[in-house]
């Protein structure tokens, strides 16, 4: 996830907040607006000519605007409940905003239903782009009502005429109502559109035979506004060198609007938007330069979806993708990494993923990334740091059997650093906290070494520090007629106190020591506390002499051990210094 390149997202719930309210009917013939807000009832539906007058719509027997509130509520999976004093939604808030509306329309739903129990329906679909119920009419005995709603451009393709105020079918003009629907999706509204049709004579059903000849009776436009953070969330992607890409089923222009306001680019510019059948006539190498330039994808099916990842991966990118649906499946697979939408989300997505995203938050996207980053960064901290621990026991070891010289530091010993740093020192380092410009550099190269060409002349640098110290200690001590035991007890304590002078340096990759808060991974003082303890009890403890071959050191064998632990870390300091530029870009 810190390596991420590229976030393909869901427009709904992720960069909005997912709480649909209709504001607007449009039949065509007029249009309405809808008062109130949230799941509950309260509120009205008002002619927009007027601007104050609150419609019935059977009392105004105004039929295109009945129907299309009556196939909104009907042709529906979901319902609105009051819970403990609220209103709560079961199902898709999309489907229960439209119950909502009619609800503020006056409509008896429960009347309704009861007149006209439902028969078949044919279940929304991403290949169908709409649901169609069919319901008996118990007043006729042999009318079936047929309620459609889907998008825009299927309901009409399905179309063959449409609904004037007085019921009568009128001539389709598709092109007045796709003007119509584009200025409402232009400001950020989600448009689904309805249609009926009455079929006499009880015929019979085939539910392989989708509903053509409909009546258009309108559409549904819906606020659901963008989450707060998401603008905020983007733009520390595009500060991490992270592209945001939007791929959405929604109107075209209903996904523009949403991401300019969550700063994914301007609507009017060119090239940065695209709808799925624009994409889906585009050679490879159109497609390619096309999903590397655009940030919003509209009306995208779930094969369309999948393609997409696989032009991003062959474009060099790795891939975080979200979705929500069985059909998402496959292109969740296929990301580097899946993320599946934890409150909306299908069983099959959630298995099909490698995140489950618990509040479908933009955000917490960010936030991962963030956290990835900071796990890679902590976790090579942790291996720069005990490589040069494990590289200098074995040099100590081989060069003393190599030239036949009396060993500086015990299997024992080497045994006591091994467990002794490992859990008090470097364990440490994965609760080190998150760097300053964490995000504000880019991405990780995808084929990037887990170390750099700098960072692995570090670690030879401090296996040499930590060979040459350690002999050099030893055989000082020798000279000034120190006993065996003292003179390798002086090594075993310089041997750990340069891994802990250079944990502090492992702080950071980059960073000078002094630039770091001391105190910011309480952990880590903790760790030394506790190794500084096991030292002096190996050092002074008789048991601890007995059990390891040490023996008690004298001040002035501490001031020389810390003399050489601190040139020590001067010499890491200055590699780190001019290094630096070197592993920011990333030489590897």
């Amino acid at each position: 996830m810190g390596s991420t390149t590229v976030i393909c997202s869901d427009k709904t719930g992720t960069f909005t907040e997912n709480q649909m309210t209709v504001v607007t009917v449009r039949t065509p013939g007029a249009r309405y607006d809808v008062t109130g807000a949230g799941y509950g009832p309260e509120g009205d539906i008002v002619s927009h000519v007027v601007g104050t007058s609150e419609v019935d719509p059977a009392a105004t027997r105004d039929d295109a605007l009945y129907w299309c509130l009556v196939a909104g509520a009907l042709c529906n999976e979901s319902s609105v409940v009051r819970e403990k004093g609220q209103w709560q939604v079961r199902g898709d808030p999309t489907e229960a905003a439209m119950i909502v509306a009619a609800a503020k329309g006056g409509l008896d739903i429960e009347s309704f239903t009861a007149g006209h129990p439902r028969r078949y329906a044919i279940p929304f679909s991403h290949e169908r782009q709409y649901m169609a119920s069919f319901h008996a009419d118990t007043a006729s005995g042999t009318d079936i009502v047929v309620l459609v709603k889907g998008s825009l451009e299927r309901v009409l393709e399905r179309s063959s005429s449409q609904m004037g105020s007085d019921g009568t079918a009128r001539p389709l003009d598709g092109r007045k109502i796709s003007l119509a629907a584009g200025e409402l999706a232009g400001s950020g509204l989600r448009i689904l559109a309805t249609a009926m049709k009455r079929l006499t004579g009880e015929p019979s059903f085939n539910p392989e035979l989708e509903p053509d000849g409909l009546v258009f009776t309108g559409f549904q436009a819906m606020h659901d506004p963008p989450r707060p953070a998401a603008a905020g969330a983007v733009r520390a992607c595009r500060d991490a060198g992270i592209a945001v890409k939007m791929i959405t089923g929604d109107h075209l222009g209903t996904a523009t609007a949403i991401a300019a306001a969550v700063g994914l680019g301007s609507p009017d510019a060119p090239g940065t938007s695209f709808a799925g059948t624009d994409l889906e006539g585009m050679g490879e190498q159109d497609l390619a330069a096309a999903v590397e330039k655009a940030s919003v994808f509209a009306r995208v099916s779930p094969e369309l979806k999948l393609r997409l990842i696989y032009v991003l991966q062959n474009n060099g990118h790795v891939v975080a993708m979200t979705g929500d649906g069985v059909n998402d499946a496959p292109a969740l697979r296929q990301a580097n990494v899946g993320i599946a939408m934890g409150r909306t989300g299908t069983e099959v997505a959630k298995e099909a993923s490698d995140i489950v995203l618990t509040d479908d938050n933009f955000a917490t996207i960010e936030a991962a990334v963030e956290e990835g980053r900071n796990v890679f960064d902590n976790l090579v901290k942790f291996i720069t740091w005990t490589l040069p621990t494990n590289m200098g026991e074995g040099l100590v070891i081989l060069v003393a059997v190599v030239l036949g010289l009396t060993l500086p530091i015990l299997p024992t010993q080497i045994l006591w650093i091994n467990m002794t740093t490992a859990v008090a020192l470097g364990l440490m380092l994965a609760f080190e906290p998150k760097e300053p410009g964490l995000m504000a550099r880019p991405p990780r190269k995808p084929h990037q070494s887990l170390l750099t060409w700098t960072l692995t002349m570090r670690v030879l640098l401090v296996s040499v520090l930590l060979v040459g110290g350690t002999w050099w200690i030893f055989e000082y001590e020798l000279g000034q007629g120190s006993m065996l035991e003292e003179a390798r007890t002086s090594a075993v304590n310089l041997f750990v106190m340069v891994e802990l002078f250079y944990l502090f340096s492992c702080r950071s990759l980059t960073r000078s020591v002094w630039k770091m808060r001391p105190f910011s991974n309480p952990w880590l003082v903790v760790g030394v506390l506790i190794q500084a303890i096991g030292q002096a009890a190996m050092t002074y403890m008789p048991f601890m002499n007995s059990l390891f071959h040490t023996a008690p050191l004298s001040g002035e064998a501490w001031l020389r051990i810390l003399g050489v632990a601190l040139l020590a870390s001067l010499a890491v300091a200055g590699d780190k210094h001019f290094r630096r530029n070197s592993y920011q870009g990333g030489k590897t």
